[in-house]
């Protein structure tokens, strides 16, 4: 792989894996880590893509498998999870490229089945049938978590702000 199209590949898709990396482990460190590990793993393994799509959503799936293996990790399972942060620290932890979003907050929040689905919709743009093949579930279990999601995101904005 050139380094020309290495460059090309961090310039369109670092930041979307950082981002996809830091709703599933709610850490910047942590989150950086893996959009990085993602590139070398695109050096090593130099995959062929059938098309853009195929290409963003093969990042994307890379990104969430090295996040489910860290989160399972004997490390991360007897640390503290964002959760635990007041809700007036959390300045510190901005997402890059997403303003003060209090909707992504309450989003991170939210179990992982319904975070992702709800994530990869409104955020990344992508489609139900995109949505199946990143996370490889049904479409019709896409659809419940959206629906889901929906309603939980709704209660918890719902809830004023707790200030631990």
């Amino acid at each position: 792989m050139i380094q020309s199209q290495l460059e090309d590949y961090f310039q369109k898709y670092y930041h979307v894996c950082y981002r996809v990396a830091f709703t599933m482990v709610k850490n910047h460190a942590d989150a950086e880590d893996i959009a990085q590990e993602v590139l070398v793993r695109l050096l090593m393994y130099q995959p062929v893509f059938a098309s853009q799509e195929h290409e963003k959503a093969w990042m994307l799936r890379t990104a969430m498998n090295l996040c489910k293996d860290l989160l399972k990790s004997k490390w991360r399972t007897s640390t503290v999870g964002i959760e635990m942060v007041p809700a007036a620290e959390r300045s510190y932890f901005q997402v890059p490229c997403v303003e003060n979003d209090d909707t992504l907050w309450a989003l991170l929040e939210l179990p992982e089945r319904y975070r992702n689905a709800l994530y990869l919709f409104y955020y990344e743009d992508y489609s139900i049938r995109e949505i199946a093949a990143i996370l490889e579930e049904p479409e019709n279990t896409v659809k419940t978590n959206l629906r889901r999601g929906r309603e939980a995101l709704k209660q918890k904005l719902k809830k004023p702000h707790r200030i631990p």
